[in-house]
């Protein structure tokens, strides 16, 4: 039995050490906002949080997150940063299709946690490992800004 941390609740599961989270997340827990996507960790789609940091589910084995924080696109509500940037999201209608929409913004909270006012510099880098194949890449630039400049004025 491995035990998880996952959006603030324990979790334990029966499954293989080498199992990745990413299917511990959808196929085991039943929370399937985390998405794959390539499997190779070079698209983003499956990005959640290891104790704040952007990880790569579909290549982080179950047993390397074991006591630790895990968080994934659906406890984004219960964040600050993810509130904001979800709101922010959905005011400059990032998503297209939606699919890669739930890691794009797990590492949108990653980089506003990190760099509070980040530049467009640090935008495009902290963007840059995350694939959106309708490119709303101009609207994703757009909400972070518009996010980071909500949270420096203390919003929710």
């Amino acid at each position: 039995m491995t035990q998880l941390q996952v959006n603030g609740q324990a979790k334990e599961v029966s499954v293989p050490d080498d199992m990745p989270l990413l299917w511990v997340l959808r196929d085991e827990l039943g929370m399937t906002g985390t998405k794959f996507g390539c499997g190779m960790a070079l698209c983003g789609a499956c990005t959640t949080h290891m104790d704040g940091q952007p990880i790569r589910a579909c290549v982080t084995p179950v047993s390397a997150v074991a006591g630790h924080a895990i968080t994934t696109i659906e406890g984004m509500e219960a964040d600050r940063v993810g509130r904001v940037v979800q709101r922010a999201w959905v005011e400059n209608n990032v998503a297209q299709c939606g699919y890669c929409q739930a890691g794009q913004i797990m590492t949108a909270v990653g980089l506003l946690k990190a760099t509070p006012a980040p530049t467009e510099q640090q935008i495009e880098d902290a963007m840059s490992g995350n694939i959106c194949r309708c490119g709303t890449y101009p609207r994703i630039r757009a909400a972070i800004k518009q996010a980071a400049a909500q949270l420096a004025q203390g919003g929710q």
